[in-house]
């Protein structure tokens, strides 16, 4: 079922549509043509201290590929100093696009690392930085529910994934760390983990789910343009 249009998710999606507009948000064609990527990096003002990338297209062969096991001698490579220079870009870029989690592939960078949480009522926004993460074990049990990315502006697709799962990666600090993730965390943490394999979520639906996904998000821009006045946006 096509995902409901609401005074929440019309707002939230207007807010995502002044992103695009002012470019802090690309969005794309769609119809799979490569594209070369956009490697700016900007650097806001020395008050805010903060570097911002842009997101890759989906179709962009690095967001597509397994990553090599994180190493910290190849930070240099791209100007980190260590491992909290990256979590630091990495977590001022999730919060800038208003993701709940951002892999570095999506922005170009080959670490197999991603970042997440944040939010102030998950967990208290407890915020994780994991580098090289490995799953031990998953739930039999599985739960369906909508899901975004940032990489698909406007998309959102039910993706089936257990309902917990137990982890194992080390943190910002190198110091290793296991747990299990139960309900939103567990599943941002899946999500995440895709990308770090190569996989978007798009993979993970039959090609009748992402049409009727692809139907609703045109609709939900139509609305979009409508309430708000906008221009018409390639997608």
């Amino acid at each position: 079922m096509a995902k409901k249009l609401t005074p929440e998710t019309i707002e939230a999606a207007a807010q995502h549509l002044e992103n695009i507009q002012s470019g802090k948000t690309p969005i794309l064609n769609g119809k799979g043509s490569e594209q070369k990527p956009d490697n700016k990096v900007i650097t806001l003002g020395k008050k805010e201290n903060k570097q911002v990338y842009p997101l890759i297209p989906p179709n962009d062969p690095r967001l597509l590929m397994q990553i090599a096991p994180f190493m910290d001698d190849t930070l240099e490579q791209f100007g980190f100093k260590d491992r909290k220079a990256l979590a630091k870009v990495m977590y001022d870029n999730m919060t800038k696009y208003g993701g709940l989690g951002l892999a570095a592939n999506q922005l170009g960078l080959p670490y197999r690392m991603f970042v997440m949480g944040g939010h102030p009522e998950i967990e208290n926004g407890k915020v994780r930085y994991v580098f090289n993460p490995l799953v031990n074990d998953v739930s039999e049990e599985s739960i369906l529910l909508k899901e975004g990315c940032l990489s698909f502006p406007f998309l959102f697709l039910p993706i089936k994934l257990p309902k917990w799962v137990s982890v194992r990666y080390t943190n910002e600090n190198g110091e290793e760390i296991e747990e299990t993730l139960h309900g939103m965390p567990g599943r941002i943490f899946q999500h995440e983990n895709e990308h770090m394999n190569g996989y978007v979520f798009t993979d993970l639906v039959s090609k009748l789910k992402l049409e009727r996904a692809e139907k609703a998000k045109q609709k939900m821009i139509k609305e979009i343009q409508r309430r708000h006045g906008g221009p018409k946006i390639v997608h």
